[in-house]
């Protein structure tokens, strides 16, 4: 079904298409990503890849006019979205591009709003991902999916102890219990590790998080709008240059783990049954099991 025609669709498809073919990522500073900041609104760019820019998805109108009322009754967006900046990334020649927030930029703009707020991010390019690649010397690995796996998501999820104070305040995420052990035990038997994350986390993020663990991960893909109807083009294009660099392939979810062997057409699939408590033990016993049937 096609989003209607509105003012704001005409406007978003006039501001895809100015900047269409000569606006690429750029990494931020250190500096830039710390803190949330403001800039005029007029830097930020709608995101092509968006459902929100999307002719057969667009904006949800319900969610656009309640920000516009909203940010009609405060004047600005510090009180009514102080805690949930838009989250943008750096852009070549100009201004950032929204990664999340298109309606609340869509909002600030008819409101006449001059300055929003902004969190920096950088995300994985095409560059990093061949960079990533050439790293790697093995040609095993391992998926995991961050914000499901990794990450406790669940109220019944057991998580790690919690990291020291200060270090805590600013990696808040919690990671599954477990999950630092049987990280190490993929890397000592030769696997990459490979994370995904639909999240807008910043490379350096995410490897400094794991880093606290003493975990190494190779490949990072944040942004990666798995889930999203209009996964776009580039992104199956990174997957599937990752996935030939790579023989053997282990994809471990909450419920279900997959390996596949590419030049055997081998497929395992096995279902993970397992307390929270032993879930990771019961991981690393189902690798076991497939290493012995080989």
């Amino acid at each position: 079904m096609a989003a209607p025609d509105t003012e704001l669709a005409r406007f978003v498809t006039r501001e895809i298409k100015k900047y269409e073919g000569i606006m690429v990522p750029i990494k931020a500073g250190n500096t830039e990503r710390m803190f949330t900041k403001k800039v005029p609104i007029e830097k930020l760019h709608p995101n092509p890849d968006d459902e929100f820019c999307s002719k057969t998805v667009g904006p949800n109108y319900s969610i656009y006019n309640r920000y516009v009322r909203t940010f009609q009754r405060f004047g600005n967006m510090d009180q009514s979205v102080a805690d949930e900046p838009i989250t943008v990334e750096k852009m070549y020649p100009d201004g950032y591009m929204i990664l999340n927030g298109h309606h609340r930029w869509a909002a600030a703009l008819r409101v006449g709003i001059k300055e929003v707020p902004v969190k920096i991010v950088n995300l994985t390019n095409e560059t990093d991902i061949m960079k990533m690649l050439r790293a790697s010397t093995h040609d095993k690995r391992a998926t995991l999916d961050l914000d499901e796996v990794v990450f406790c998501s669940q109220a019944d999820d057991v998580a790690e102890k919690p990291l020291p104070f200060p270090v805590n305040k600013v990696y808040t995420e919690r990671i599954r219990l477990g999950l630092p052990a049987l990280m190490h035990f993929l890397s000592f038997k030769g696997y990459d590790i490979w994370v995904y994350t639909e999240g807008y986390y910043s490379l350096d993020y995410i490897r400094r998080y794991f880093k606290r663990y003493s975990v190494r991960v190779c490949g990072i893909l944040t942004g990666t709008g798995r889930k999203k109807k209009n996964y776009s083009k580039t992104a199956r294009e990174n997957e599937a240059r990752i996935s030939y660099k790579y023989k053997e392939t282990i994809h471990i979810g909450r419920d279900m783990m997959y390996r596949t062997i590419r030049d055997e057409g081998k497929l395992d699939v096995q279902e993970i049954h397992a307390d929270p408590e032993n879930w990771s033990r019961k991981v690393i016993s189902i690798i076991r099991e497939w290493w012995h049937t080989d």
